[in-house]
C-alpha cells in the first residue's frame, strides 16, 4: 500500500484520482480548503487523510510535514474559468505549488524516490523533444500565452520539472501528463497515450475524459512497469476514438 499525496483534490479531475487512488486500496492524503464536493463514500474512506487547508497558505515546514512519508504527490492544481480565476492571484498556484512541493520533499531527505505526478495540458511543448507544431498553432499558443496567465503557469511548471529536478534526481521522479480537451465521462473507456501531440491541439484537437486521465495517473502511481515507460516525459493522453 501507497501514501499519495494529492492536490487539486477538490477539481473535477482531482476527485476522480481520489477515487481511483482509493479504489485501489492506496492510502491517500488530501490537502483541500472544503470536502463538499466529495461523497460520504469517500470522505469517510477509511484510506483517506483530509487536511483542511489552503496549499499555498502553509508554512515551508508545514509543507515538509504533509510530505513526510509520502511514496507520491499528484497534482490536479488549475485555475478556474473565471475572471478572478483567470487573472486573479495566485498566478502562478501550479508552478509554486510543484516547486514548493518538490523542496519539502527534498528537505525531508526520503529513503526511497518519490514520483510527482502533474496534471498540465497538451496545448504545452515538451522542450526536451523536438515536437513540431504548425505556424498558426504557435501563432494561437503564443496570444494565449500573452494573454492568459494559466497557460504559462503550466508551461512554468512542466519546465521546473524538466529542467529544475531533470532526469538523475535522486530524490524525485516525475511524470507531467498531457491531456487534450477535457470532457466529462462517467465511466473509464478506452484510451491511447503518446510521447508527443498526434493532433494540432488549437485547430484539430482530441478529447481526453477527466475520468481517464485520473485512471492514467493512478495507474503510473500504482503500477511500476507504466511507470518505467513514462518516467521523466510529458505523455499525452486522448480517448479512444471509435468508428461508427
Amino acid at each position: 500500500m501507497l501514501k499519495i499525496l494529492v492536490v487539486g483534490a477538490s477539481g473535477a479531475t482531482g476527485r476522480l484520482l481520489v477515487e481511483q487512488l482509493l479504489n485501489r486500496d492506496q492510502k491517500v492524503k488530501i490537502i483541500v480548503r472544503s470536502v463538499e464536493v466529495f461523497s460520504d463514500s469517500v470522505k469517510n474512506h477509511k484510506n483517506l487523510e483530509i487536511i483542511k487547508a489552503s496549499l499555498l497558505d502553509l508554512s515551508d515546514s508545514e509543507l515538509e510535514q504533509q510530505v513526510k512519508g509520502i511514496d507520491a504527490v499528484a497534482s490536479c492544481l488549475g485555475h478556474n474559468l473565471t475572471f478572478k480565476g483567470l487573472f486573479g492571484h495566485p498566478r502562478k498556484l501550479v508552478t509554486d505549488a510543484t516547486r514548493r512541493l518538490c523542496e519539502a520533499v527534498m528537505v525531508n531527505n526520503p529513503k526511497n524516490t518519490v514520483k510527482y505526478v502533474l496534471m498540465n495540458t497538451a496545448g504545452n511543448v515538451n522542450r526536451d523533444l523536438n515536437e513540431q507544431i504548425s505556424f498558426g498553432q504557435k501563432v494561437v499558443m503564443g496570444l494565449i500565452r500573452l494573454l492568459l496567465p494559466p497557460q504559462s503557469d503550466n508551461e512554468n511548471a512542466a519546465d521546473y520539472l524538466r529542467v529544475e529536478i531533470g532526469q538523475d534526481d535522486d530524490k524525485i521522479e516525475w511524470v507531467a501528463v498531457r491531456p487534450d480537451g477535457l470532457t466529462n465521462e462517467d465511466k473509464v473507456t478506452e484510451y491511447e497515450v503518446y510521447p508527443s501531440p498526434i493532433r494540432d491541439t488549437v485547430f484539430n484537437a482530441g478529447k481526453t475524459s477527466r475520468i481517464n486521465v485520473g485512471h492514467f495517473m493512478a495507474d503510473l502511481i500504482t503500477e511500476s512497469d507504466i511507470w518505467k515507460k513514462w518516467k521523466g516525459q510529458m505523455p499525452v493522453i486522448y480517448n479512444k476514438e471509435t468508428s461508427e
